[in-house]
């Protein structure tokens, strides 16, 4: 018997999972696919590359969209269960709220393996090899993307404007370059003459500017001035700025313990590193946490129907990404551990959905004992004033 209610409850979990998945990872791209359709457009780039591009993609997003699938599932599930008198029939019948919890949690396990697959494996790799093949269509297009009397930033960091440009011969004229790849240190560069090309090893784009003057922040509130003749300016390329480099996304769980371990690392690089491996691992562990606390709600959310369900998924989505925002920014500066910070989240959902779940087996409602419990703290605050 609880063996054909433990598959009946994981078919019903199951298709709305995947229908999640579906449909969130499209939302998702969708802010990618104008940027991708225009690299189609205006840059006749291959489909076959674009088809690349989104698999590469595609990672980063199932580390969200898997947990986020899931808590809908479940809260949608449960809530039809609860409208259909099914989880009254299941308690006439002996059974626990407990008891109805294992098929779910192996549910939120399998959404915690495929989470972790993407986060450990699945985003490092398309990280680079995302930034690997937008290089080689930006090594190969630059040229040609350049317009006079049009401010240029292809490259995050970079700005170029040009008075004239020759697109056979890929000459500038009248050149004025903010480069600001080091926010510490930006520089503005002036040049009468420019050439655009790349590397003797073809593996680097580079400007050779001629005829100008550099000016950047010195020391403390100085100034320096460069007049050069020729000044050779690699803007982009691996290993360099401008967001082509590595970083700590693009890195593995090996590379990241080992970066955070090197002396030579600077504190807040490193402070980032731990921040991203600790978020690695707690991030997935969201959609076990998640089955924990949608389990009450979706039974108590009986009469409000699917679009209340979405509606009480988004916000409890919302406020975990905003207090795990919150604690991520304050491990990136140092002022709380990334042990601590990053699965904190977790910790608190957690407790949140398992006073959730005692409050539903208790058959009372969760908002009326929220409702209680907040009066009796503040009828406490009072007696002690």
């Amino acid at each position: 018997m609880k063996r054909i209610l433990s598959l009946y409850i994981i078919r019903e979990i199951a298709s709305l999972f995947l229908l999640g998945i579906a449909v969130f990872t499209l939302i998702l791209l969708m802010g990618r696919l104008i940027k991708l359709t225009d690299l189609v457009i205006s840059r006749g780039v291959p489909m076959a590359d674009i088809s690349r591009m989104i698999l590469y993609l595609m990672p980063s997003f199932l580390v969200f969209t898997i947990p986020m699938a899931f808590l809908l599932a479940v809260l949608l599930a449960f809530g039809r269960l609860s409208a259909d008198n099914e989880i009254t029939v299941m308690k006439s019948g002996g059974l626990s709220l407990v008891q109805i919890m294992p098929p779910v949690v192996l549910c939120g396990m399998v959404a915690v393996l495929l989470t972790l697959a993407a986060s450990t494996v699945g985003v490092p790799w398309g990280n680079s090899a995302f930034k690997r093949i937008s290089f080689e269509m930006l090594k190969q297009n630059v040229a040609v993307t350049i317009r006079e009397k049009v401010f240029w930033d292809e490259i995050p960091g970079i700005i170029l404007y040009t008075d004239q440009y020759d697109e056979q011969n890929h000459t500038l004229k009248g050149v004025i370059i903010h480069d600001g790849r080091d926010q510490a240190r930006p520089m503005t560069i002036f040049a009468a003459t420019g050439n655009v090309g790349c590397t003797p090893n073809q593996q680097d784009i580079c400007l050779v500017l001629n005829n100008g003057s550099i000016h950047a922040a010195g020391k403390g509130d100085g100034y320096r001035l460069v007049h050069f003749g020729e000044y050779a300016m690699t803007v982009a390329g691996p290993g360099k700025g401008g967001g082509i480099g590595r970083n700590e996304t693009d890195m593995g769980i090996g590379e990241l313990r080992q970066q955070i371990a090197d002396p030579a690392t600077p504190q807040a690089t490193r402070l980032k590193m731990a921040a991203e491996l600790q978020s690695r691992f707690a991030f997935p562990f969201a959609s076990l946490v998640f089955a924990v606390v949608a389990v009450p709600l979706g039974i108590q959310n009986r009469r409000s129907g699917k679009s209340a369900g979405f509606s009480l998924s988004i916000a409890i989505l919302l406020a975990y990404y905003v207090l795990l925002s919150l604690l991520r920014t304050l491990a990136e500066r140092g002022t709380v551990p990334a042990e601590l910070a990053l699965w904190l989240p977790n910790v608190i959902f957690l407790a949140a959905g398992w006073y959730f779940l005692k409050m539903a087996s208790l058959e009372r409602s969760i908002l009326s004992a929220a409702q209680d419990a907040l009066l009796a703290l503040i009828g406490k605050r009072s007696a002690v004033r």
